[in-house]
């Protein structure tokens, strides 16, 4: 087994007024060499924007892109005709591929939005560009991991184009629970969105995480009541 910490407060920041940000990894102004990515996760922004801002047309390729709100709406439109407004307990996904314009602002104007915005290398180049966008509140369990992403379009949550998974899960005090790779090969990127979690013999507070390799199941504890998102990814590039 190999692990890599990640401490919230090691992360990236900037703050623009309208954007309060937090980089996982190198992303605009942030660049850390030792901090490009994870396998294919390149990239992790935890955005609190405020009420009626947020970002105009722009363009994204070759990339998967998912959006997890935590708390208010964010409305979204794009080239491909596009309009919608996501919300706590929605995934929104865009397959970028040859390429899209898109817009996110916040829909409310008296209130913030909080919300992880997340890149995934795609295993395929050049894919003619989609939106999808779900409600997950009735998959949602406690004390129990459930899936909001994979590869296939058949299974629960939303798909892309990578061989990849993700859940998440609210956990009791107290409770436990082990996540099982799917994959040979792949690893395991953990956020701790609120709480406090041991994993692996570590301790991770909130928006502490931890990437695992070499390793076919991650165990973890709540320590206080909490939530996670698992993300599991493949180490390598490959098209």
């Amino acid at each position: 087994m190999k692990t890599i910490l990640y401490k919230a407060d090691s992360r990236g920041s900037a703050n623009h007024g309208w954007l309060n940000t937090k980089h996982s990894f190198s992303f605009a102004n942030y660049y850390d060499p030792e901090r490009i990515n994870f396998g294919v996760l390149r990239v992790l922004n935890d955005d609190t924007i405020a009420g009626g801002k947020g970002f105009g047309m722009h363009p994204h390729d070759n990339m998967e892109i998912i959006t997890i709100p935590f708390e208010g709406d964010l409305a979204h439109k794009d080239n491909m005709g596009n309009a919608s407004v996501i919300k706590q307990g929605d995934v929104q996904v865009m397959s970028a591929g040859t390429g899209v314009y898109h817009s996110e602002f916040n829909n409310n104007p008296d209130k913030a939005v909080k919300l992880f915005q997340i890149w995934v290398f795609p295993n395929k180049r050049n894919v003619t560009p989609r939106y999808d966008q779900i409600s997950i509140r009735e998959v949602a369990k406690e004390n129990e991991l459930y899936q909001i992403l994979s590869p296939n379009k058949e299974d629960q949550g939303v798909w892309i184009h990578q061989d990849a998974w993700f859940h998440l899960g609210k956990f009791d005090a107290g409770k436990s629970d082990t996540y099982s790779l799917k994959k040979d090969g792949n690893g395991v990127y953990l956020i701790v969105i609120d709480g406090e979690l041991e994993v692996e013999g570590q301790v991770l507070s909130t928006r502490d995480a931890i990437g695992i390799w070499d390793i076919e199941k991650v165990q973890f504890k709540a320590a206080i009541d909490s939530q996670l998102l698992i993300m599991e990814i493949p180490m390598e590039l490959s098209y």
